[in-house]
């Protein structure tokens, strides 16, 4: 998400902008998307300043790059949930500019944890670049005016397919799995972790296939998801299989178990029913499978958090025993989880950071994935390391005064580090020649 060339008044405010970032997420409004991306005509604010950015020249297209793919009607479905408002019209944004200008101060959005040295390192990165910033928090001092709606940007390609796609914002799922009924949970009830299955058939899935992209779309109160169709935590986006890499769905008739973490607020009148949809797609016939994806969980096992402990860590190490290509880290706590760190020592004794995440946060779980995989050689050591704040400094923290264990429920703690890799031998398989590797032993999952 790099910004175009500073523009004049961009480059003005530099110098005064703080460098933080913007963005917003959690449940999503309703409106067609027809209604949304209508050129508004709206009176403009008496507090307007000449020169200052406008909504249609310099506002909406950093929304459309960095914000419209949660903020839209459409958006992106992260762990249950999307973003509670739209920010596609001028009336729309107007409203919320100062809430917009705070979220910039503050440094609260874009969801991204990833150090400052990591910029330009993972794929996926969500940062506002300076100008940006500057201008934002610039538009909404000025009265947020609207400018020229002429010189509004085009509506991107991904806000109307999602549109024509009923929500999936990949595309129509060639199958898409769900709950025979949905699951209800009571108005007392808080927090629970309960393996939910889900039958695929023959009908639905008469062979084997090759996986391009799974995409969740669930109801109220679901908070992760764990399975062999693909996993889910909060802030996560659909995963894609890029070309050459996959791995294969196995035909029906068959069960699959999912691993759910439901969450809500108790009291009266909070009961819910809710349900999933795992929307995956193929790979087209013809493709080249070049590499069959691996990884490992990391799980730091066992731990016990003191009370009042404001910074315990605890670490293990994996050593690589092939060549590999890493492609990404996905560090998981709980409530008190602070930070994270990926050390590797290679066979020659050189030391490097892949992964420091020094403000963990429970309901923002990124994936971090390279855009360059570094190369890994056999006999390479990576060091895994977590921090938890078990002290009452720790607004999140629900005991403070108890010591923690590993557990399932949100209230006690985990200790995983996931990690996705490539094996630099080739496979030679092509989606639709019936090859397909021989199916591995299969394991219950764990938790996220």
């Amino acid at each position: 998400m790099r910004a175009a060339t500073p523009t004049r008044l961009q480059s003005r405010l530099l110098d005064s902008a703080p460098s933080i970032l913007l963005a917003f997420v959690v449940l999503a409004t309703a409106a067609p998307l027809s209604a949304q991306v209508q050129v508004a005509s709206v009176d403009l604010p008496a507090a307007v300043t000449l020169d200052a950015p406008t909504f249609y020249a310099d506002v909406l297209p950093i929304i459309h790059e960095n914000c419209a793919s949660c903020h839209q009607p459409s958006g992106l479905n992260m762990g249950g949930n999307v973003a509670p408002f739209s920010l596609l019209t001028f009336e729309d944004a107007s409203r919320r500019a100062r809430m917009i200008a705070s979220a910039v101060r503050e440094g609260r959005m874009p969801p991204w944890s990833a150090a400052d040295m990591h910029k330009g390192t993972f794929s996926n990165e969500r940062i506002l670049e300076d100008g940006e910033k500057a201008t934002l928090i610039a538009w909404a001092e000025a009265g947020a005016p609207a400018g020229d709606p002429a010189v509004a940007p085009p509506v991107p390609e991904f806000l109307t397919a999602a549109v024509a796609m009923n929500g999936w914002t990949r595309g129509e799922p060639d199958l898409i799995i769900e709950f025979a009924e949905d699951f209800c949970l009571d108005d007392d009830l808080r927090d629970i972790y309960v393996d939910l299955p889900a039958t695929i058939t023959a009908e639905m899935l008469p062979e084997d296939r090759w996986i391009k992209s799974v995409e969740y779309r669930n109801g109220p109160a679901v908070h992760h998801i764990i399975s062999a169709v693909g996993g889910l935590v909060p802030g996560a986006a659909p995963r894609v299989y890029d070309d050459g890499y996959s791995r294969v769905m196995r035909a029906g008739p068959r069960e699959v178990m999912f691993n759910m973490h439901f969450n809500k607020e108790p009291g009266p009148g909070t009961a819910v029913c809710t349900n999933i949809q795992a929307g995956i797609i193929f790979k087209e016939p013809g493709e080249e499978i070049s590499h069959v994806t691996g990884g490992n969980g990391l799980f730091i096992m066992p731990i016990l958090i003191p009370a009042g402990a404001s910074s315990y860590s605890a670490s293990r190490e994996y050593t690589f025993e092939e060549d590999v290509e890493l492609l990404s880290f996905m560090p998981h706590m709980h409530l008190r989880g602070k930070a994270a760190l990926y050390e590797i020592t290679y066979p020659d004794g050189k030391h490097e950071t892949l992964l420091h995440v020094p403000n963990y946060a429970f309901n923002w779980q990124h994936t971090y994935k390279f855009a360059e995989p570094p190369k890994i050689p056999a006999g390479s050591v990576l060091r895994f390391t977590l921090w938890w704040d078990n002290s009452e400094d720790n607004p999140n923290n629900p005991y403070p005064t108890v010591d923690v264990k590993w557990g399932r429920p949100t209230h006690a703690e985990m200790s995983q580090g996931y990690m996705n890799f490539r094996k630099m031998e080739k496979t030679a398989y092509v989606v639709g020649d019936g090859n397909f590797p021989a199916p591995r032993e299969r394991r219950r999952g764990g938790d996220r």
